[in-house]
């Protein structure tokens, strides 16, 4: 076929791409130029192999920011990415930021707020005035204006939101109105969304006449006159499907429907179960209110998974940007419930002090006993508290996991205490203790397996999150059944 063939081809097929108004296109912005060094994961001038800044570079941008040069300061910035910028942000101390936040001017872009940690972004939108934070939260998504608002104090929050027009205004307060940490907080009021009476060529004159609606979205939700979700296309369909074709007849029924009040560890949950990209939101009536992607999902995770491996050590957050005294205040309230914890132990040991006394060895062997206890506790207390969160421990298969981690505790126990008291016979020629510091391993193995998953499973039939509290529970079993098992074993045997 010729060229002048295949152009008359063309327009044959497709009319009306031909015949649209060049005004009814949606208006794309240019993409950033990428720096070839970063996809071809080499070092740039400014990232290293890592994709981290490199020292040179914060120091050089430092070096400017005290000198004053705010013009080379904006110079050396400019070309970052915005998640670079906000990266460099975190580097900086607290003055730092506010004067760097002043030198780069224009670069201080919504996306740029968007990326920052969450600490960060809190000290930064309470010393900028009102008028300049309701400017920034405009041009962000509504779930990420919220998540940069709802940190504020009281009286900060509703002088941004005094500022800010009416229709953004409103659309953030109804998502403040849900609770924190819901799909309602963090859905996206950015959706399309049409009637099933459309046919797909309705459809795509629609997309391509109304220039308001969302620059980027994967699927489009079908309606029905009340506004309840009744089905979805993904835009491969419509892309691929005749224009006669009524989109009643191509929609995928099947869909997971969010409510609004759902948790968002349980939304990441059903992400994660159904391999969603998107999902919609739904109010008590039914009604379609908004849509959550699979990008805020991939920060959930991330985040629910980091506060559950910190809960269990009691570091709090654990984030470096945390203000000290609020880091302080966390910890040393575990330290203090632990230092309680210990004395409890402690206790158990002065109940034998009088056998230790005649027998000093056993004061060099107890704490091995309680320290491996301990760590087997914590193992089971790891697997378990996962298997709560991500839903793969239920009433249906709890008892079924009891007597695993039992088998388990009896298995390591005896491999432990075959080794350890085999050791002690060996090193101080006494069998009698070798078999009570074995015996008194595998009694503690027990303990440490049935504490470390009953305490996580009781307190979650509480309503009480098992990452908080299980830690402090399981150590205090293992430590007081590790000395009491030891040193009575040691007392009934003669030993002492």
């Amino acid at each position: 076929m010729t060229e002048p063939d295949i152009e008359e081809e063309l327009k044959d097929r497709a009319p009306d791409a031909q015949d649209a108004p060049p005004d009814s296109w949606p208006e794309h912005e240019p993409d950033e130029p990428r720096d070839p060094a970063k996809d071809s994961g080499k070092e740039s001038d400014t990232l290293d192999r890592d994709n981290h800044l490199k020292s040179e570079f914060v120091r050089s941008v430092k070096d400017a920011l005290h000198d004053e040069d705010f013009e080379r300061v904006y110079d050396l910035v400019e070309p970052l990415h915005p998640a670079d910028i906000a990266d460099l942000f975190e580097l900086f101390d607290e003055r730092e930021r506010l004067d760097l936040a002043r030198a780069i001017r224009d670069l201080m872009s919504a996306e740029v707020i968007a990326e920052l940690n969450d600490w960060v972004r809190e000290a930064l939108m309470e010393a900028l005035p009102a008028e300049v934070v309701a400017e920034i939260a405009e041009q962000l998504d509504t779930d990420d204006a919220v998540a940069m608002l709802e940190d504020l104090d009281e009286e900060d929050q509703q002088a941004v939101l005094a500022e800010m027009e009416p229709e953004d205004r409103a659309a953030i307060e109804s998502a403040l109105s849900y609770p924190e940490e819901s799909a309602g907080r963090l859905m996206s009021r950015d959706f399309v969304a049409v009637p099933e009476s459309m046919t797909v060529g309705d459809l795509i004159d629609f997309l391509r006449e109304h220039r308001e609606l969302p620059t980027e979205f994967w699927e489009v939700f079908i309606v029905d006159p009340m506004h309840r979700p009744i089905g979805t296309c993904a835009l491969s369909w419509i892309l691929r499907t005749p224009r006669n074709i009524p989109l009643y007849d191509v929609m995928a029924r099947d869909q997971t429907l969010i409510p609004a009040d759902m948790d968002q560890e349980e939304v990441a949950l059903r992400f994660q179960k159904y391999a969603l990209i998107s999902a919609a939101v739904v109010d008590e009536a039914g009604r379609l209110i908004g849509q959550i992607t699979v990008d805020d999902i991939v920060h959930i995770i991330q985040e629910e998974a980091s506060e559950d491996i910190l809960r269990l050590s009691g570091a709090g957050d654990g984030d470096i940007n945390e203000p000290i005294l609020v880091t302080v205040r966390t910890r040393l309230a575990w330290l203090v419930v632990n230092l309680g914890t210990a004395m409890i132990a402690s206790s158990v040991v002065g109940l034998f002090q009088g056998a230790i006394a005649k027998f000093a060895i056993l004061a060099v062997l107890m704490p091995i006993v309680s320290g491996m206890g301990g760590n087997a506790g914590t193992q089971t207390l790891a697997v378990v508290v996962r298997a709560i969160a991500t839903n793969q421990l239920t009433d249906s298969n709890t008892v079924r996991m009891i007597f695993r981690e039992l088998r388990i505790a009896l298995t390591n126990g005896f491999a432990l205490g075959a080794l350890i008291g085999t050791g002690t016979w060996l090193l101080f020629h006494n069998p009698l203790l070798g078999a009570v510091i074995a015996t008194a391993m595998v009694v503690n193995n027990l303990t440490a397996g049935l504490a470390g998953i009953l305490v996580p499973v009781a307190l979650d039939r509480f309503r009480i999150d098992p990452a908080v509290s299980s830690a402090v529970f399981v150590t205090t079993a293992t430590d007081t059944m590790g000395f009491f098992s030891f040193l009575g074993l040691a007392v009934l045997t003669g030993l002492a």
